[in-house]
Formats: C-alpha cells, structure tokens, sequence
C-alpha cells in the first residue's frame, strides 16, 4: 500500500497543498521553530573570541534521517550513513557547525554528551551515538581564524539543548555567518540563524532550522524583494544580485572559492517516515533555498539539508505533502536568519540599513 501510494506522491501532495486554506498553513506555536516538532531540542554555542559556534539538533531517543547535499564544496560528516541502502536507520543528534573543516571537531563534543546519557546505537558492547554534521566557511570573519568550533564546544551546546523556543539570529553556527558575497566580501551583510514551523489542525508538524552563509543575496518569496546580499558600491541600498547576473557584471568578477560558502540546515516532522522518505523530504526542502536565495547551489556553495522524522504522530504520511511544506518553511527560516542577525563592523545587518 505504502510503495504504490509513493508512486504518485507528488500528484497527491500538490492536490492536497492546492486544497489547504491559508490557516492551515499558518506558523506553529509562537517563536518555537524547529522544536515544535515534539522530541527535538536545539542548543548553541557561541565562542567570545571571535564571531563563530555551533549549533546542536538533540533527538536522543533516535530520529529516522535522511540529508541532501547539493552544493559543489561539502563538508560533512556521517552523510554516507544516512543512504537508505544503509543499515543504521536513527540519528540522535545534528551538529551544524562554522569553523570550516575545522568545525567538525565539535561533533565529537556532542557524541561524548550522548555517550555520557546513555543515547546511542546497541551495538551489543556500546551505545554509539550517531551524529551527522555539516559546517560552514567563517574563517575570515571578525578576527583570528585559528579561533573555530571544537569538541569542547559541541559538548557545550549539547547541555544547553532545550525543548524551548529556538534562538535565532547572529548565534551558534550562524555566528559569523554573512551573505550577498558574489560582490565581493566589502559588498556583503551579516546573516545566521533562522528557524520557522508549520502546524497543522491534525498535528502534522513541519520545521526548519538553517545557517545561511550564502554567496548570494536572500529574497523574500513573498515579495520577490531582496532582503540582504549584496550592497552598492557607495555603501546604500541593494544592488540585487539578479540585476547583477544579468547585466554581466559579475561574468568580470573572480568566482567564489570553494567551500566558502555555504547554507546548512535541518528540516524535521513528527510524522513517520522511512529513510527513503526522509531523504526525498530533504531533497525537496532544497526548494527553500531557490526560493530565497539568489543563486544558490553554485560550484562555490556546500549546501546541505538534514531532515529528521520522529514519529511521534501516528498513521501514513505523506511524504510529498511534508516535502512541499518542508521546502516552505525552509524558506520562511532563511529570511529569518537575515532579518534577525546582528551586524559586525564593516558587515551590517538588515536592521542596520537606512529605513
């Protein structure tokens, strides 16, 4: 039953989107974001010495995984496991992280904490936390760029983990994050850390979490109107990236370096679904990142989308259905993460720009 209805899921989940009335799609419980989805928690940890952290997506009892990587310049670790040819069906945690390479460290941190709580995979002889990750590029950003996330910080996150309200803005992994630096990094604006959910009257919980690094600007889908990226020259206004693509302005411009951009996040529901599913929900969340920002996905980024299902609502999902509305809050999370960022000197923020 469940294969064949998989078969037209799309059909199915555009059929039910086009039925929705508009409440249904309205924002889950006030500020929660992606802990509205029941049995997640999110921690962070900012470093004082210099703008950078992490951040740290807690499902210790174990969340059915899947995860997307479209960007030309990754860097993760444990995406191989979560292939769904592949035996370990559970994760109980994701480390998003800045630091570059570097920031992976802060993984470790978080499997000791797991270890410590008794959370992990039976392998008959230990419990073996399985915590997938992804960093960003932060390294050039406000001050020294030996100073990155390690061990001892994803530990830290992980104790801070709550089932509260998620913090956003310029915090954890989204702490040195910036945008609109397909102009150059003079030209671009401070980002970070947004969050958003989607509930609807059945239970259905839909949420994202993302830290947008991007090369490129961040549009609002609801208005086409570019919220942060790329300034003019003189400092005012936007200069609108797609205005620039198209005038050939930026064919004269070096292309970005690998790795130096990226946008990482996690999608998470409460319904049931199968590796497979949770990696087609994850696939599908990329969505979000074409809607808001501009361009995306270029040889320069390591975009990747985690997507976790804890099962907590019981009946067959839709996969399709959770996709689409993965994607949508994926999007409303991005825009968040500009307009909640704090700026850095020479790097403003959306709320620094004359109104």
């Amino acid at each position: 039953m469940r294969r064949s209805r998989l078969g037209c899921v799309c059909v199915l989940a555009l059929a039910a989107l086009a039925t929705l009335p508009a409440e249904l799609a309205a924002q889950g419980p006030a500020g929660k974001g992606l802990t509205a989805v029941a049995g997640i928690k999110v921690g962070h940890h900012t470093l004082a010495e210099r703008p950078t952290g992490c951040t740290v997506i807690l499902t210790e009892a174990g969340a059915v995984a899947g995860v997307d990587v479209r960007g030309g310049a990754p860097g993760t670790r444990e995406t191989d496991l979560l292939d769904p040819v592949n035996t370990v069906q559970k994760v109980n945690a994701i480390v998003l992280s800045g630091g570059s390479a570097f920031g992976l460290d802060a993984a470790s941190g978080v499997v000791r904490w797991l270890e410590e709580k008794g959370f992990g995979y039976d392998a008959g002889v230990a419990k073996v936390p399985i915590v997938p990750a992804a960093i960003l590029f932060d390294l050039g950003v406000g001050g020294n760029p030996k100073i990155r996330p390690t061990a001892e910080c994803g530990y830290a996150a992980a104790r801070a983990a709550t089932d509260g309200p998620v913090d956003q803005g310029s915090i954890g992994a989204g702490a040195g994050a910036t945008v609109g630096k397909v102009g150059g990094p003079a030209r671009s604006m401070k980002a970070g850390i947004g969050s958003a959910a989607i509930v609807l009257p059945g239970g259905l919980v839909v949420a994202a979490l993302v830290a947008v690094n991007a090369v490129g600007d961040i549009v609002d889908p609801a208005t086409g109107r570019v919220v942060a990226g790329v300034r003019n020259p003189d400092g005012h206004g936007l200069a609108d990236a797609r205005s620039l693509l198209r005038s050939g302005a930026l064919a004269r411009r070096d292309p970005p370096r690998p790795g130096e951009n990226t946008t990482i996040g996690v999608v998470a529901t409460n319904a049931i679904l199968t590796k497979v599913e949770a990696t087609k929900v994850a696939q599908m969340a990329h969505d979000g990142f074409a809607r808001a920002i501009s361009p995306v996905h270029t040889p320069g980024d390591g975009d990747t989308i985690f997507a976790l299902a804890t099962g907590a609502l019981p009946g067959e999902a839709n996969a399709g259905l959770i996709g689409a509305l993965a994607a949508e809050a994926m999007a409303d999370a991005i825009v968040r993460a500009a307009t909640q960022a704090s700026g850095l000197p020479g790097i403003p923020a959306v709320r620094d720009l004359p109104k």
